[in-house]
């Protein structure tokens, strides 16, 4: 009689403490600005529609409308140390594109840090690694996130541009078939999935499904690529990166390739510092100021 009174009592604690099925979810500004660059907590739609992603916006001064970016952050397939992100800032890279004119979101996906939730992009274990369905599911958030700040009385609703790194690159690479109004750019640095494979140096899981999933992304491809990789990067090096590159264009992407020099001790990690983003300055100028394509007609 006891253990059942327990389970009960269990059971009734587990009920009042699990959030209502009906739970509204709001999106929008959860603070207030500070400095610098007039940064903010922000929370935007992800695919799950009971869970809001935290994010941070970055913005010049004025009303705008201001041209928007989007930087979709690096990710791990160890669970304990997504729970453990910190909201991802990319401050130096933030304060270059705002600098520019441009509103910068950096939105956390599922599965990371305070967002939390179930983590949809898993590619799988090495031997069956799905690289085209986490890109893909990874450039559903990026566009999830885009597409509200689109919204907004400050934001223009064409030419935003999308700069991934990582994962957040191999995302980026995914949503190379978006519509070119919306997105008329995207940079990626060293974009990939499985780098680091049972966290040894230039090892990569799959890599035959990394190459294939490139050329897939490529198919349909509307929005020229910018492709950024360092000298001394041990995730994805720039021999494997220019095999990326080339899977990708064979099927009809188009993509710039270009490696950069040698920053710190690892160059994976570049864009998130300052020296790195100055490394990058050169070719980032290049891609912000390209030739926005046209949309195609349809027949």
């Amino acid at each position: 009689m006891r253990l059942i009174n327990t389970i009960a009592l269990l059971s009734l604690l587990a009920l009042l403490t699990a959030p209502p099925l009906c739970a509204q979810v709001t999106f929008g500004p959860s603070g207030e600005e500070g400095e610098p660059l007039r940064r903010q907590q922000w929370l935007v739609p992800s695919p799950d529609t009971g869970i809001a992603a935290h994010a941070l916006l970055f913005r010049p001064a004025g009303a705008g409308p201001f041209r928007l970016a989007v930087i979709a952050h690096a990710s791990t397939q160890n669970g304990l140390r997504r729970a453990q992100m910190p909201q991802p800032e990319y401050r130096p890279l933030a304060a270059y594109l705002v600098a520019r004119g441009f509103a910068v979101l950096v939105p956390e996906r599922l599965g990371h840090g305070a967002t939390g939730g179930n983590y949809v992009e898993d590619q799988g274990g090495c031997d069956e690694a799905d690289y085209a369905h986490s890109g893909r599911a990874t450039a559903e958030e990026i566009w999830l996130a885009l597409d509200y700040l689109r919204k907004q009385d400050f934001i223009r609703k064409e030419a935003a541009i999308v700069i991934g790194h990582s994962a957040g690159g191999w995302g980026a690479l995914a949503l190379a078939n978006a519509d070119p109004k919306a997105i008329s750019a995207i940079t990626v640095l060293a974009p990939g999935r499985g780098g680091h494979a049972n966290d040894e140096p230039n090892r990569i899981c799959a890599p035959r499904s990394l190459r294939a999933a490139a050329a897939e992304f490529g198919r349909g491809a509307r929005i020229p690529v910018t492709w950024l990789v360092a000298d001394n990067d041990s995730y994805f090096s720039p021999a494997f990166s220019r095999a990326l590159v080339d899977a990708f264009r064979s099927s009809g992407g188009k993509a710039d390739f270009r490696a950069l020099p040698a920053v710190g001790s690892e160059g994976h990690w570049l864009i998130e510092s300052e020296a790195g983003v100055d490394a990058a300055s050169r070719e980032l100028a290049r891609a912000l100021s390209q030739p926005r394509p046209m949309a195609t007609r349809k027949p």
